[in-house]
């Protein structure tokens, strides 16, 4: 076999990321066949994962989101070893990658978006995909969790991507650009409920008799009447503390003195879920 030219390994070098030695390496196993070097690489990434070293602790990540406006949208947890790997831009695109891949082919669970057929690479499989990047990062990386909502969606991830919001409303279309500030809102604020229908009845119940009792309190000899509306301002004080379309627009800047209630109706659409994760965490 003829020498491995330094040109080669470096053009090898500059396509996978790779260590020079690991590239001259496998330029050598594939006889300086640049495509068939590569595919060793990749071939290294699935060892890395079925060794020991694909059980270490995955205990760093970062949320993934997709959404395509109309049919569905995604958030995906995906988990990395190291805090230097979440800024990674191969991470990054593929958290976002796999995101897409569930908002679009529907897996019931991680287990099986792992042997799906790659949207862009159908002759692949997930698994190849994130052997892929294994390979060239050399650290354990695993989907965790991901959910998926179907209809009009919007997403949002916070900057160092360990927040993520992914919001469902019904209308008959959405700004993405409001939805994607809705979703920021809701990664800052953290509401409880979307909707206030959506509190239990014994939260509401316990909500109002506390609001009331504040009211008799600080209204001592006032009518029935003035306690009534001081306990009701006080319910709904607790409303746009806790539920989505009662609170002020976080950004009041861009939104001056309008609550997400506000925007929904003025673009014509009601919320319907969303779901915020957080890496590591429920929500």
């Amino acid at each position: 076999m003829s020498q491995i030219s330094a040109a080669v390994v470096k053009e090898l070098r500059d396509r996978t990321d790779m260590p020079m030695m690991k590239c001259k390496a496998a330029l050598e196993k594939a006889g300086g066949d640049i495509e068939k070097a590569i595919l060793v690489l990749r071939e290294e990434g699935g060892k890395f994962l079925a060794s020991d070293k694909g059980a270490r602790e995955t205990a760093e990540g970062r949320i993934g989101a997709f959404s395509d406006d109309k049919t569905a949208g995604a958030l995906v947890e995906m988990r990395c070893e190291s805090p230097t790997v979440v800024k990674n831009d191969r991470f990054i695109d593929l958290a976002n990658e796999l995101a897409r891949q569930v908002a679009l082919n529907t897996p019931a669970s991680v287990d099986d978006l792992l042997t799906q057929k790659l949207i862009a690479e159908p002759a692949r499989t997930v698994k190849d995909r994130i052997a892929d990047v294994v390979g060239l990062i050399r650290e354990n990386m695993r989907p965790a969790r991901f959910v998926r909502l179907e209809g009009i969606t919007g997403e949002y991830v916070h900057h160092d991507g360990t927040l993520g919001v992914l919001i469902q409303v019904k209308g008959e279309t959405a700004d993405p650009a409001l939805l994607r500030d809705i979703c920021a809102h809701v990664a800052a604020l953290n509401p409880a409920y979307a909707v206030a229908s959506e509190v239990p009845t014994d939260v509401a119940e316990r909500e109002r008799a506390l609001a009331k009792k504040q009211a008799e309190e600080a209204a001592a000899g006032k009518p029935g009447a003035v306690v009534e509306k001081i306990a009701e301002g006080k319910y709904k004080t607790w409303l746009g503390e806790n539920v989505l379309v009662d609170q002020p627009m976080a950004n009041q800047m861009k939104y001056p003195k309008k609550s997400v209630g506000d925007l929904l109706k003025a673009a014509k659409i009601e919320v319907v879920k969303f779901v915020r994760y957080k890496v590591g965490g429920q929500g």
